[in-house]
């Protein structure tokens, strides 16, 4: 995909491919999901020559037209299912988190959302045949959230049969109960974990850019991109834009932000794995009154919500919210000191 000839497109000289590369758009399929207000102002040009531009790599990559749902279904079964590891919210999920979607996990502070995404971060990595995608993973961390440590003490939570599968992946040499092999296995986990600390919401849709351009990095690599954590999506648009007045700028940010997560995942088959503030609704008398942050902005383009919800002790419930394909329900899992557990 990255040795697309640019400069086929009409409109497109050495200067303009050169500056449709450096800002990311390496291949016709790029360009073709791009919008004509992003490229003219990428390689500053028209917004006319931008649509041509558009058009020209849509016709090129075949996209933009519509298919069969048979050829719908068969394009499906490319999708990706990253286990949980865990029976009972596997199954509410149909088979664990889908690449190429958008999941939104919301809940109150200490629920566990910032627990899944390090436990998603280990999982990913292992091998097919034990429920992982065999990929890397990009952590967009806007809390001060991510911990190295936790990474560890996940690694060597798994059961042993997971941990021995994930090792003979690796041609690591040893068993669960050495010491050296863990240390080792933890340290080969924790180098496929590309983590950047978001200042603010601007810095934080620049790493969501910067992450488009380490997927095409490792597309043709031994571990691909499949799965891009942030944590927490709405931390920083929620402290910068206070009040009514600013809240339509701040939808409209977060709208292009979710984009460009959204199109990492399309183009490089990955899971997009977003945690979410929450607010208590001071009008609800009846029920559960947290509402999720965001708005119907991010409810529309989150393909899957799920809401974490405290119970005794470690225990969580996990309430799926919103699919497309899936029936509402719940969970209950536990966070332990191995990282996430079955009841």
């Amino acid at each position: 995909m990255p040795d697309d000839d640019l400069e086929s497109l009409p409109g497109v000289g050495p200067a303009t491919a050169d500056k449709l590369v450096e800002a990311g758009f390496e291949s016709y399929q790029s360009i073709a999901v791009a919008s004509p207000a992003e490229l003219s102002n990428t390689a500053d040009i028209g917004d006319s020559t931008a649509s041509d531009i558009i058009n020209a790599a849509r016709k090129t990559a075949d996209i933009g037209g519509f298919e069969t749902g048979s050829a719908v279904l068969e394009r499906r079964k490319q999708i990706g299912k990253l286990s949980w590891h865990i029976d009972e919210v596997d199954d509410l999920l149909g088979g664990g988190l889908e690449t190429q979607s958008i999941t939104e996990v919301y809940g109150e502070f200490g629920a566990g959302k910032s627990q899944v995404t390090h436990q998603m971060a280990v999982n990913v990595q292992l091998p097919t045949e034990v429920g992982g995608l065999r990929g890397s993973c990009i952590f967009i961390d806007s809390e001060d959230t991510f911990r190295p440590e936790r990474i560890d003490d996940m690694v060597r939570g798994l059961d042993d049969d997971v941990i021995q599968a994930t090792l003979d992946d690796r041609e690591i040499e040893g068993s669960p109960g050495d010491e050296e092999t863990m240390e080792e296995l933890v340290n080969s986990v924790l180098d496929k974990i590309h983590v950047a600390k978001a200042f603010n919401s601007n810095h934080q849709i620049l790493l969501a850019q910067k992450s488009k351009e380490i997927a095409s990095e490792h597309e043709d690599s031994e571990w691909p991109v499949r799965l891009l954590c942030v944590d927490s999506l709405t931390a920083h648009f929620r402290a910068e834009y206070v009040g009514r007045g600013q809240l339509a700028d701040r939808q409209q940010k977060l709208n292009k932000h979710l984009h460009d997560l959204m199109r990492v995942g399309n183009l490089y088959n990955s899971v997009v794995l977003v945690t979410n503030q929450v607010a208590s609704n001071p009008d609800s008398y009846f029920g559960d009154p947290t509402q999720p942050i965001g708005g119907n902005i991010l409810g529309h383009t989150s393909t899957f919500r799920m809401y974490l919800r405290k119970s005794k002790g470690d225990k969580r419930i996990v309430r799926l919210v919103d699919a497309p394909n899936l029936a509402d329900g719940e969970a209950v899992m536990r966070v332990q000191d191995g990282g996430l557990k079955p009841e």
